[in-house]
Order: C-alpha cells, then structure tokens, then sequence
C-alpha cells in the first residue's frame, strides 16, 4: 500500500510531467476566422508615406503594410492574402473593436488609455517615434519656442493634438491648433499657407515633406522631439493565441536581421547552417510553430515573403525610400538602438 506521502509525491511528479508535456497550442479563434475567409483583415491608415499608402492601381506598400504580409505568411502561407483596410484616426479603434478587422497596424501610439480602456492589446513597439514641427524655411524660425501666437495644423483624434496643447501650455508659449479630422486635410491646409507650422510624428513629417511639399527644400523640421511614440500592432483583446502570433512575427523579423539572415540568403541558409539559432528560427530544426498553432516554417514564410527588419526599415522609411529616416532608435541594440527581441526559442 503506497503511503499518503508519497501518493502525493507521486501525484505531484505526474502533473510536473504533464505541464512540461503540455499540448500545441491552439491557435484561437481569430485565426480560426482568418483560415476559414482566407484572408487577414489588416487596418491602416488612409496614406502615410512609408508606412501605408496605395498606388494608382491599389496596391499598397509601407512598413505597417510589410509587416501585415509577413503575418499573412506566416499564418495564411501567403503574403498576399492580406486585405488593406484604411482607417482614419477616429475609425481605427472602432474597426478593431467590431471585428472589421483582425491587426491594427497603423502608425498607431501604445498609450495606457489605448492599451487599457478601448478593448485591445498592442502586441509591441515595431517603430520608436517622437512628434515634431514642420514649418517653412522662409519663417526663419529655428526652435518651436518661437512659435508663440502661430497657428499649428494638427489632426484630431490623435495623440499630436493632446502633446500639442500639453506642450506649449508647459513651457509658456501661446499657439493657436488648427484641428482637422482626416491626414491629408491637416497637411494640405499647412502647405496651402493655411498655418505656420504643422505637428505630427517625425516619420510623418519627412513623409509629407518628401512626397506632398510643392518643393521639399522649402521646409524644415525643427530640432524638438517633443513625445515618445511608440507605434505598433494592436489586435482585439481576448483572443491571447492570436495576440502571441502578432507578437512574435516581428520578434522573429528582428531576430533574422540580428542572425544575418535576409529574404535572399533564407534558402541558402536553411539548407547549410546547422547553428541551433538559426534552424529553431527557419523550421529545421526544433518546431517553434507548435507554441504558437503554426507550422514550423511559420518565420521562415514571413522572412523570406518580406526580409527582415532592417530590410522592411530601408526600403519604406530608411537610405532607399523618399524619406530617408536615420535608424536611430530603431536600430538593433547591439548596433547604438534600442531594437530588441526576446529570444526565439
């Protein structure tokens, strides 16, 4: 007869065993959704250069647009199968809550209100952003603290308008905002002569400087920063399955970029390199899919469908695109940035 002591040394012992055993995990039922449509419902904006913005003939590309392709890769086996839905400042949430779509992925700040009270979840920080000023040249003015009594477009609904007000109201100068409902209308209104000076993130304003200014060398950003902006993906909150898978695709996208690993060197890669960190990553070696529901080349499919990271960052926003942003923070953290992912294993 087995003693209490060790029956419960015993039952002990098998629930160990069994936690360390535990099943695949399951997927959750917003994939389930996606598999059965065939597609990924993707929320972005209505034209932002560098992070979303459609072509003539509606085809979309950015940085918000790549990393939704890589999730649709990953989960989908295709990074096509992704519908763009654009969204403007005051739809973006409501889409996300209602169920239009299934990854928020709109230059959109991680805010605690946002994170907190709107029935969402961000999954992460994919680009490290900070508000600024953009005004002409031919103002002479060198700081934002000579702005005192000038108009300043801004787009409602957004974190600029709220770090507009807070900012000039601490340091003691009066300007007057200039509030529009939708992106292209603040801008437009700032380069028509409408405001001296216009307000958004940093990336946003070398986007419209770039591609919307009559003559880009007549404006200049000015030196301040005046918020941290952290933008990133945000999904419905409930579904943890779902939010696990939109995490680690661009965790997985970081890591390439750390390991060497591009969309034109994966095959290469996955064939010859043997290096445990590598093949856990690329699907031959031990099978990471399992803890999320995906297959085992689930990084593989979104590495090779859209490079990694710092592939994404050049062509959209970096050296060869029209904004030619620094990677500054962004950059990995072992290269001066702040870059960094957990790892995958």
């Amino acid at each position: 007869m087995i003693s209490r002591s060790l029956h419960t040394l015993l039952l002990l012992g098998g629930l160990l065993g069994a936690s360390l055993t535990a099943p695949v995990a399951h997927a959750g039922k917003t994939l389930d959704t996606i598999k059965q449509r065939g597609t990924l419902q993707c929320g972005v904006s209505t034209g932002v250069a560098g992070f979303s913005l459609a072509d003539s003939q509606g085809r979309w590309a950015g940085f918000d647009v790549d990393f939704c392709r890589a999730i649709a890769a990953a989960v989908l086996g295709d990074p096509n199968k992704v519908h763009f839905v654009p969204l403007n400042s005051q739809q973006r949430f409501a889409a996300i809550q209602s169920g239009e779509v299934d990854i928020l992925a709109r230059n959109t700040t991680w805010t605690l209100n946002r994170d907190g009270a709107l029935g969402l979840s961000f999954t992460g920080v994919t680009y490290y952003d900070g508000q600024g000023f953009l005004v002409p040249k031919k103002l002479k003015v060198t700081s934002a603290k000579q702005l005192r009594n000038a108009e300043v477009c801004v787009q409602s609904g957004t974190t600029n308008e709220k770090n507009l007000a807070e900012y000039f109201r601490g340091i003691g100068v009066k300007v007057r905002p200039v509030v529009f409902e939708g992106f292209e209308a603040s801008f437009k209104a700032f380069f028509s002569g409408r405001c001296q000076a216009y307000t958004t993130d940093i990336s946003g304003l070398a986007g419209v400087r770039n591609k919307e200014a009559p003559n880009p060398d007549d404006y200049t950003i000015l030196p301040e920063v005046i918020s941290k902006e952290p933008l990133g993906p945000a999904v419905r909150r409930g579904d943890d399955e779902w939010f696990a898978i939109v995490r680690w695709v661009p965790f997985a996208l970081i890591e390439a970029e750390e390991l060497g690993i591009t969309a034109a060197n994966v095959d290469k890669i996955r064939a010859e390199n043997k290096d445990p960190a590598f093949t856990r990553l690329l699907g031959s070696g031990e099978d990471t899919g399992k803890n999320l529901g995906l297959d085992k080349d689930w990084a593989y499919r979104a590495i090779k469908s859209v490079g990694n990271y710092g592939e994404i960052f050049a062509r959209n926003v970096g050296p060869e695109s029209v904004l030619k942003l620094p990677r500054g923070l962004n950059n990995l953290w072992n290269k001066g940035g702040i870059l960094f992912a957990p790892p995958v294993r």
